[in-house]
């Protein structure tokens, strides 16, 4: 197996998986990254009593503290049944611990082209889009992915495209909505206001809000995005998410501010 077709985990069964180098997080190096986890929670809440007549249509995954890398359980439920509308949740424990908590909406699909519109802006797509390094970021998953910068692209203000050559996931089929969901927490990441290291700041995110208007499709994962910094210590990354086709949702991160020693 080539470095470039590892997965980020590999499924040891029974809702129990296991995480690779590549699902390394950025900020400590015996952590995961939430991108990774947010995909495989994503693509377990698709697998979980799926009904065609239903998809997901939201999810809020709250991050309860540090995800360590290794070996760790997917645990999914059903809160609210229902005929059109139901809330599940997949839960991820660790040591004990549960360390990432998605509930997802789903709801009914049904035609509704005939009043179909969106006001989020296309945004040009990865072929005017400009290689680029994410060298300021260590760990595995930002090693993992590949990274373009569209003009306008600005510390604060983020325009890029991602994608990753990385399977989601050993010896299960995912849809690309698991793989894309799998990107984009990298987004509070791509045009920090001001860069991590000594005797500046970290700016972790607690949540990531995904809000999906359309289903998303392909491998290239788009990013635009604003970051906003208040006076107390909070912060905030809020993206316009697109693939190929255009925008598909939007999700939001609630940062914590800290200075760094």
């Amino acid at each position: 197996m080539s470095s470039e077709t590892e997965p980020y985990y590999l499924s040891r069964g029974d809702g129990r998986y296991e995480s690779t180098i590549h699902a390394q997080g950025a900020w400590n190096p015996h952590e995961q990254h939430m991108a990774p986890v947010a995909g495989l929670l994503a693509h377990c809440l698709e697998r979980f009593q799926p009904r065609p007549e239903l998809r997901i249509a939201r999810i809020s995954f709250d991050i309860l503290g540090l995800i360590p890398g290794g070996e760790f359980e997917v645990v999914t439920t059903l809160l609210r049944p229902g005929r059109t509308i139901e809330l599940v949740q997949a839960e991820m424990v660790a040591d004990g611990r549960t360390a990432v908590r998605a509930t997802a909406w789903r709801l009914q699909r049904s035609d509704t082209s005939a009043v179909a519109a969106i006001e989020d802006e296309r945004m040009p797509g990865p072929d005017a889009a400009e290689p680029v390094g994410m060298s300021e970021w260590p760990g595995g998953f930002i090693q993992s992915i590949e990274a373009r910068a569209l003009p306008a692209h600005a510390p604060g203000r983020g325009r890029g495209w991602i994608r990753t050559r990385h399977p989601l996931l050993q010896g299960e089929e995912f849809s690309d909505f698991a793989r894309l969901a799998g990107l984009i927490d990298t987004s509070n990441g791509i045009a920090p206001r001001v860069m991590p290291g000594p005797g500046g700041y970290a700016f972790p995110n607690v949540d990531l809000q995904l809000h999906l208007y359309r289903e998303p499709t392909g491998e290239w994962l788009g990013l635009q995005n604003s970051v906003s910094f208040g006076t107390d210590g909070i912060g905030l990354t809020s993206t316009v998410l697109h693939d190929t086709s255009g925008p598909f949702g939007r999700a939001e991160q609630i940062l914590t501010l800290r200075t760094l020693g």
